[in-house]
């Protein structure tokens, strides 16, 4: 009987484990397409604005290259969160903006960062690249609802937009 009971616990052991591991498995998945330098910032912008021509995006992400939005661009439109609709006209016309995938984050974003500022009030400035990226004290206000029970935004954009034209 003893033999009995262990095999259930077992089994039941490793079922809970099995459900971690596709718990983890999902936190992965989710690292693996919102990690990137930059990716969680674009996603904050167009999730506060809505639609925005690369030279919007360009100009409210200080300190990110062009080269490295495009790159970042790209990886989230490959992954289904962005969607890059050209405008055949002179000149021509880039907008970006969020898929249904990229605005089903707009909770969880927000959730994360009113973590982020709990943590940056209670632990202090992290020792990892978000430092040394310059976005960590910003005076810039996070995106979403925070935990003060305020709404949060960056502001609005303002000024002549660069037109980009990279790969469709």
């Amino acid at each position: 009987m003893y033999s009995g009971f262990s095999q259930a616990l077992g089994a039941i052991g490793g079922a809970l484990w099995g459900a971690s591991l596709v718990a983890l498995r999902g936190v992965e998945i989710a690292m693996e397409v919102l990690g990137g330098r930059w990716k969680l910032a674009v996603l904050e912008k167009l999730l506060e604005s809505g639609t925005l021509r690369f030279g919007e995006l360009k100009r409210v992400l200080p300190g990110v290259t062009q080269r490295m939005l495009t790159r970042q661009l790209r990886e989230l439109e490959t992954d289904g969160l962005v969607e890059r609709t050209v405008y055949r006209q002179v000149p021509p016309k880039v907008e970006y903006s969020l898929t249904e995938a990229g605005e089903s984050l707009r909770d969880i974003a927000a959730r994360l960062g009113s973590w982020g500022r709990w943590y940056l009030d209670t632990h202090g400035t992290p020792s990892g690249k978000a430092a040394e990226s310059g976005l960590v004290g910003r005076d810039e206000k996070s995106f979403g609802e925070g935990v003060d029970g305020v709404e949060h935004d960056a502001g609005e954009v303002n000024g002549a937009d660069r037109e980009h034209i990279g790969a469709q």
